[in-house]
């Protein structure tokens, strides 16, 4: 936060489920430095979209959700393992994103953004008012 106060507005955004940490209001001069100093001086890793593949990702899915249908992380962690070499060494022609929600609610906004999204619609929520 600190490092942001100096290059930007000082004002930070969670994003739901998905973890992003989302950084409001700068320069787009202030981003090479403020770059730099998170690699360079605090060693940390940016991760980013890279060449092709991003990063998988996915909801928690039956492991904490009621309202899970399918093992959104065992199928998440097989297909990075499977396609694990186009994250480091490209194989599509443009980038690539799988996300995995486990249900209808989407939490982790698989129907937003990615190229593949596997999404869970066969058991809808429902209230009972009877």
């Amino acid at each position: 936060c600190n490092l942001w106060e100096k290059y930007g507005s000082g004002m930070t955004n969670m994003h739901g489920s998905t973890g992003d940490l989302v950084l409001l209001g700068t320069r787009t001069e202030n981003l090479e430095p403020l770059f730099y100093e998170l690699t360079h001086d605090l060693n940390q890793d940016l991760g980013g979209s890279g060449s092709n593949l991003r990063t998988p990702s996915c909801c928690l899915g039956r492991a904490r959700c009621e309202w899970g249908c399918y093992d959104t992380q065992a199928l998440c962690h097989h297909l990075t393992m499977h396609y694990q070499d186009e994250i480091h060494r490209p194989a599509f022609p443009y980038k690539f994103k799988f996300k995995f929600s486990g249900c209808p609610n989407d939490c982790v906004a698989a129907i937003a953004a990615p190229t593949c999204c596997y999404r869970h619609l066969e058991r809808y929520i429902r209230i009972d008012q009877l």
